[in-house]
């Protein structure tokens, strides 16, 4: 998926809008959109929304998955008791420290798949892992987790909190050595987990050069898609977030070529370029992505 939009769990206005935005995936949060009085009427209203989703079925339907509070508010339970059953795609878990708590969160939607008689692992599970100075510290530690994780995520703001800094970027709009650091972490824990790396949000949503300068480094790095706070921004994530129909065409030929040859070869030439098994993995990555925006 290229394109993960933040809805409010408690706006029904925006809830029935939130289709139509165009992204892959909505995210209908529980958690910081949502004050702590409206968290049960949130609950109520995300499970609502669901369950319509679901009973629509349309053929374009992007994937729902529902930011939960995090472990230690004592709210998590109480968020997959009223969303379980009506079979969300996945839960998001903020402020995640560790793959300790990713697997916490596992065995406790396990609980509620069977309560409402669904088959064990059909929810996924995303997980926000530095948000915290202990999360960015064990950004490595999702490896052999859980089946569920499909997506690392970072975020700068709750981090920023966290450590007390004065401010996440520099003066020309990149971010500091700190985040930048939490960023790659990221990138190198979804990799060793062997699930993809979802890029943090743009708060600047006026800004569409920086939204989209942004996004062609995350491309760039390997960021597989991009969250968003705005449906403004949708279109420029998914639009960058697209490979190349070149790239794509490039993608499918070395993986013929490959094919072709056999599985002892480990070196190939193409176009007077030599090819060799990581570039197989880089084509196959890229198929992969196209295949998610439609492509092929």
């Amino acid at each position: 998926m290229r394109s993960y939009l933040f809805v409010p769990g408690d706006s029904q206005r925006k809830l029935e809008k939130s289709p139509s935005s165009g992204a892959d995936c909505l995210l209908v949060d529980l958690e910081d959109s949502v004050s702590l009085s409206q968290k049960p009427a949130a609950r109520l209203m995300t499970r609502d929304f669901l369950k319509d989703a679901r009973s629509a079925q349309p053929s374009d339907t992007p994937g729902l998955v529902v930011r939960v509070n995090p472990l230690n508010t004592g709210l998590t339970d109480d968020d997959l008791a009223a969303i379980i059953a009506a079979k969300p795609d996945g839960v998001l878990l903020p402020k995640s420290e560790s793959g300790a708590d990713v697997q916490q969160l596992s065995a406790m939607i396990a609980v509620h798949e069977v309560e409402a008689g669904i088959k064990e692992g059909a929810t996924d599970i995303h997980a926000l892992v530095t948000e915290t100075a202990r999360g960015a510290l064990n950004a490595g530690t999702y490896g052999d987790i859980s089946k569920r994780l499909r997506t690392l995520s970072w975020g700068g703001e709750d981090l920023s909190a966290d450590v007390g800094v004065e401010t996440n970027r520099t003066g020309d709009g990149h971010y500091t050595d700190l985040f930048r650091y939490a960023r790659t972490v990221t990138l190198l824990g979804a990799a060793a987990a062997g699930v993809e790396a979802v890029d943090t949000v743009y708060v600047d949503f006026k800004n569409a050069d920086g939204l989209e300068r942004e996004c062609r480094e995350a491309v760039r790095d390997g960021f597989s898609g991009k969250m968003a706070i705005h449906p403004s921004q949708v279109d420029i994530i998914n639009r960058i977030f697209t490979p190349s129909d070149a790239a794509v065409e490039l993608a499918r030929r070395i993986v013929q070529l490959f094919e072709d040859a056999g599985d002892d070869v480990g070196v190939l030439s193409l176009d007077g370029q030599m090819i060799d098994r990581p570039h197989l993995k880089q084509a196959q990555k890229m198929l992969d992505r196209a295949k998610s925006a439609g492509m092929a």
